[in-house]
């Protein structure tokens, strides 16, 4: 289906469906209106035909009750005789029956237990005789009893026994005196007024329906024309407006369209219509130009902040050839690109450099001033300078030309891994925290100096840690402690404190995303108003290497063996040959003594290559000898005046970085140690 079908068809639907609902409202207020209508007339006839129908009852039962002789009644039941004053009157009030179309008239005298009949105007054969008894009916009658015994006028009673729908008038027959003789019971038929009144009701609710109808019909046809085109009008053209520009005028005139700028509702529908569609413009055209805008400046932002998380190590483990080293960090930018950064870098084989920083305000200029920082703290550090010079230099770099008046706050460390020694120095940052061993983590409240940028010529002091294997260092920024959720809470250093000790024994790889993770769920939905940056370095315990040995007899013969034995095992680990070339003479030394001097039967040779040291260890059951005990010769002596013997081992002390000797269950050892790097 194309698309100005579908259109058409949504149109026809609502066009019909706004029809239908006010064409149902009105049938339903029509509705409503015939019903009451119906209901208040009906009633109205009804009381009055009910009306005229009593009346004429109680005026015939009058005449009736008029007629009779009162101490007649009483004679004739107590005689059970008639005579011709009784026959005349029975006929005298047959003939009233008749001429009134009466439906039955009979007189009685009531008792206790019911009626004893005097007169019956039936014809038939089941008419009731003088002084016949019958009890009271049943409902009204019986209601009614006392009302009978008083002489009081009864009714109307209206009743549906075998005779049909009658109404019954009872008016009593009084003596002079106002004793109650008998009484005059009158029923009128009232089939003919039901009859009547079945009648006017469908009449005047088929004249009420049909006059309703046409109403309804006239009030839909002129509400169609003067309500529902003009809205269906304006839905059409407000949805051609919505689906193109390309009109320029969104709402047009129709023939057989009433004009729509009126001066009712419909008129100021219109014109608000107008107003909007020339504002929509306006808003469509400045929308477009500031969502153009946007999307350069996002694309921008985009770069920048690839560009910020390319000059940030991003790659872990950062140093695989170092497993000593277990380092990890992450920074979290409050906006596309923020102003924390961290570093970490070597000045050389055995210092490395870790830096963490926060720049001062957040977004684009930040992110600038962090690059720049970031940059000269690094060149300026891999000069050698130590942490409080470099700190220094970089102050007053950042303090030329500072117009933003922006800051740095900065924490510097540099670690000399084969010590553990760290100095280090605070330029306004965060407290650092350490943790030793199996211990828990612990703030280290060093001195802060003045942040960088802020006053040129600034000085700052330095401070040691020392860090041994199994001991963690962990750095960040004030976006961690001060991270705030909904209620404006901070986060705290109490609260970091609690969750880096409880995840103590994670790595540092695992450390930092269970931190930030704590952090979340504190704040919660709460937005990120700082950047949030955390660097981890443990020292990672080695475990050392075992030391491959060869066992000779301590001959001449061996001591090329031993030679080539220590060599192969430091090819295979990688050892340079310079490096080599020195230690064959140490080997070739200190075996060429143990042949000639030390009267052993058995030796033994070491070699282990460990955390960037070559350990030689030689043990002989020989006699007990210290060859570290020797003392030196006296190398700037003349030749003649020189003691023989002892150079070599000189020589051996010094190219090699340590030799150390143990006697211990009758074996001279002698432990030598040379750094596989120099």
């Amino acid at each position: 289906m194309r698309k100005d079908d579908e259109t058409n068809k949504v149109k026809k639907q609502a066009r019909f469906s706004l029809s239908l609902k006010i064409g149902i409202c009105i049938l339903i207020i029509s509705g409503i209106l015939s019903a009451v209508a119906i209901l208040f007339s009906f009633r109205a006839y009804k009381e009055a035909l009910n009306k005229q129908l009593t009346d004429t009852a109680y005026n015939l039962a009058d005449t009736v009750a008029a007629m009779i002789e009162p101490e007649s009644i009483d004679r004739y039941l107590e005689s059970g005789k008639t005579d011709d004053a009784y026959w005349k009157m029975r006929d005298r009030i047959v003939n009233i029956v008749k001429m009134n179309d009466i439906s039955y008239v009979v007189i009685v005298k009531p008792t206790e237990d019911g009626f004893y009949y005097v007169y019956d105007t039936d014809q038939t054969d089941e008419a009731f005789k003088l002084g016949d008894f019958q009890g009271y009916y049943g409902g009204d009658f019986v209601d009614h009893k006392q009302d009978f015994l008083d002489g009081k006028v009864i009714g109307p009673i209206v009743s549906n026994y075998e005779f049909g729908w009658l109404l019954s008038a009872l008016v009593p027959i009084k003596d002079e005196n106002g004793k109650m003789c008998g009484y005059v019971d009158m029923d009128l038929s009232m089939n003919e007024i039901i009859g009547m009144e079945n009648d006017f009701l469908i009449r005047l609710s088929t004249i009420l329906i049909f006059l309703i109808f046409m109403m309804a019909v006239i009030q839909l046809v002129v509400t169609r024309r003067i309500l529902v085109k003009p809205i269906n009008r304006l839905a059409s053209e407000t949805g051609d407006f919505v689906g193109g520009r390309e009109q320029e005028n969104a709402i047009r005139e129709v023939i057989d369209v009433p004009k729509l700028d009126s001066k009712d509702e419909i008129g100021h529908l219109y014109r608000s219509i107008k107003r909007m569609e020339t504002d929509i413009y306006t808003y469509i055209d400045d929308l477009t130009a500031v969502t153009a805008e946007k999307e350069r400046i996002g694309a921008e932002l985009g770069v920048a902040k690839h560009i910020q998380a390319s000059m940030l190590p991003s790659v872990f483990p950062a140093f695989p050839d170092r497993p000593e080293l277990d380092i990890y960090a992450t920074m979290t930018p409050a906006k596309e690109v923020g102003g924390d950064f961290y570093d970490f870098f070597f000045i050389s084989d055995d210092k490395l450099a870790l830096v963490i920083a926060d720049v001062s305000g957040k977004g684009v200029p930040a992110a600038l001033f962090m690059v720049i920082t970031k940059t000269l703290i690094k060149n300026v550090a891999q000069t050698g300078l130590n942490p409080s010079a470099v700190l220094e230099k970089v102050n007053n770099q950042l303090c030329v030309g500072n117009e933003a008046e922006m800051f740095v706050t900065v924490w510097l460390g540099i670690l000399e891994i084969s010590t553990g020694k760290m100095t280090c120095a605070n330029a306004g940052h965060e407290f650092p925290v350490v943790r030793h061993g199996d211990g828990d983590f612990e703030l280290i409240k060093d001195r802060h100096g003045f942040v960088l940028a802020g006053l040129e010529g600034s000085k700052y002091r330095e401070y040691e840690l020392d860090l041994m294997p199994g001991d963690r260092l962990f750095v960040y920024t004030d976006g961690v402690p001060e991270a705030t959720d909904a209620h404006n809470e901070l986060y705290g250093t109490d609260r970091m404190m609690d969750v880096l000790n409880y995840n103590k024994d994670l790595n540092s790889n695992d450390l930092l995303p269970a931190v930030k993770a704590d952090i979340d769920k504190f704040v919660g939905q709460a937005p990120q108003f700082d950047d949030i940056t955390m660097l981890s370095i443990e020292l990672v315990p080695q475990k050392e290497a075992e030391m491959t040995k060869l066992s000779v007899k301590p001959t001449l013969e061996n001591i090329d063996n031993v030679t080539m034995f220590v060599e192969e095992k430091l090819r295979d680990g990688g050892i340079k040959e310079k490096i080599i070339a020195v230690i064959d003479v140490a080997v070739d030394e200190i075996f060429s003594n143990i042949v000639h001097y030390s009267g052993a039967t058995e030796a033994t040779v070491g070699v282990r290559i460990w955390n960037g040291l070559i350990t030689l260890r030689f043990a002989d059951n020989g006699i007990h000898y210290d060859p570290t005990c020797k003392k030196d010769p006296d190398t700037d002596a003349p030749a003649e005046e020189r003691n023989i013997g002892g150079l070599g081992i000189f020589i051996v002390k010094k190219t090699m970085n340590s030799m150390k000797y143990n006697y211990l269950e009758g074996f001279n050892i002698l432990t030598l140690e040379k750094s596989a790097e120099a």
